[in-house]
């Protein structure tokens, strides 16, 4: 355990936890706050509802999934956002690591359908938090203003139970249906990721 935690604490060339504007804004929202899992939580509808999620706008590069450009930018997607949640977490102290799955959203808009040619999300990023002696999933990707115009039921977080989302809409349709959990990583996997997106996303890679 001594070794995993240092591992989830250390800052990484994605998961850049010792960049200033990274630790200025864990502080900023955690500054009344000494219990880690009031702090995780605090931190998780941070960055859920203070960046516009934007799957349309993705940089495959170490310097386009930084925490800190992120941060930055005021938006993301679903890897991105959870990149600066863990990167959040670990400049406090709080062991964080990265979460990946393959999705299939059931209520795919027609235009991310188009773009993507299909409603499977590989590589799909959550963030995972060690709380109460357990790493807990926290999937920080939809704001809050998105679920509310769509219709979906947003995913909470109370630092104890898995946050993931929800299988159903709020109007009882399928939403999200969980293919394959693809494990826990110390920082992105970044060129896993990429031969993925190769074979499964090869029409919109040049953009990417």
């Amino acid at each position: 355990m001594k070794q995993d935690v240092k591992l989830f604490l250390q800052a990484t060339p994605f998961i850049d936890s010792r960049h200033p504007d990274i630790i200025a804004f864990a502080e900023a929202h955690t500054r009344q706050l000494s219990d880690k899992k009031e702090k995780a939580i605090a931190l998780f509808y941070a960055v859920r509802d203070g960046f516009r999620y934007d799957p349309y706008q993705i940089d495959l590069s170490v310097s386009g999934l930084k925490a800190s450009t992120t941060l930055k930018n005021g938006y993301g997607w679903c890897v991105s956002k959870a990149v600066l949640l863990a990167a959040a977490c670990r400049s406090l102290g709080i062991q964080a690591k990265l979460g990946f799955a393959d999705v299939r959203n059931h209520l795919a808009s027609e235009k991310m359908i188009a773009f993507l040619k299909t409603d499977i999300a590989y590589w799909h990023g959550y963030t995972l938090i060690y709380l109460g002696n357990k790493w807990i999933k926290a999937t920080p990707a939809f704001n809050l203003e998105l679920c509310e115009k769509s219709g979906l039921v947003p995913v909470e977080f109370d630092g104890i139970n898995d946050a993931v989302f929800p299988a159903k809409a709020l109007n009882g349709q399928p939403h999200m249906e969980y293919l394959r959990d693809r494990g826990g990583f110390d920082d992105v996997p970044l060129k896993q990721i990429i031969n993925t997106y190769q074979k499964k996303y090869a029409h919109v890679m040049e953009s990417w």
